[in-house]
């Protein structure tokens, strides 16, 4: 039976609730800069969620309410301007303190790095995001603690396709029974599941409803003595929030 020896981290809803004060405000900023009456609301990005990657979120936006721009000469270099000044709003609200780190997060990063867990992280978001978020909350060496940083467009094929789980195996040098994925979407449970990874799963307010069929265990975060974690669906932890022995108790149950 092998054992765990690292973490890969979904970021966007997993380390961070980075969604709806963050990623959708950066982009109602964008669209504001560049002289657009489209406003995102909780809502409606909660349905533009179901699609991974910032510019392919604006790309179906357009589609379903203004499917006629998709016909105009430059679109494609449009999007990506708008989902450039997006990111650098986004930027913007990281430095200033906006968006904190979900419950228990930088416990368990120092807590695995102690255990000799080896970290990575595996996510749609752009590069600059996952580095603006771990600066401003963990520090400038905090960029040091992860092996592995996929992210944005480093792959083709964006979640819910394994490949950005795959691409950081590889860069690892280690196979999908040596590692754990930790995530916070059905999206997120079956590009790891895809890639033959175990995956534990953080719920949050825009994923507290999403079908997790193939995660180990469903949580509602991952806790602190004065915070206890709950379990909603799967197997149950030792403990009252996630530690490296809990991790590795889940790994140890997946191959079971």
């Amino acid at each position: 039976m092998s054992q765990l020896e690292a973490l890969i981290f979904d970021v966007d809803g997993t380390l961070s609730d980075t969604e709806s004060d963050g990623h959708r405000v950066a982009f109602n900023k964008a669209f504001a800069a560049a002289g657009l009456d489209w406003d995102w609301s909780v809502e409606l990005y909660g349905e533009l969620l179901a699609i991974t990657g910032g510019k392919e979120r604006i790309r179906h936006f357009l589609n379903l309410h203004h499917p006629e721009m998709l016909q105009e000469p430059g679109i494609d270099e449009r999007i990506v301007d708008l989902h450039k000044s997006k990111t650098r709003f986004y930027v913007e609200l990281l430095e200033s303190g906006a968006i904190p780190l979900r419950v228990g997060v930088e416990r368990l990063l120092r807590q695995s790095r102690d255990a000799g867990l080896k970290l990575a992280i595996a996510t749609t978001t752009t590069p600059e995001n996952v580095t603006a978020l771990l600066k401003a909350n963990l520090g400038e060496e905090s960029i040091s603690w992860f092996e592995v940083i996929a992210a944005g467009d480093i792959v083709p094929a964006k979640k819910p396709a394994p490949d950005i789980y795959v691409y950081a195996l590889e860069q690892m040098g280690l196979g999908p029974d040596r590692c754990l994925a930790l995530e916070d979407s059905h999206n997120g449970v079956l590009s790891a599941t895809a890639a033959d990874l175990p995956v534990l799963i953080t719920v949050n307010g825009y994923t507290q409803d999403d079908d997790f069929s193939g995660a180990i265990t469903v949580l509602d975060q991952f806790g602190e003595s004065d915070n206890p974690a709950k379990v909603l669906a799967g197997k149950e932890i030792e403990g009252e929030y996630v530690t490296p022995d809990v991790l590795k108790a889940l790994h140890q149950s997946a191959q079971a």
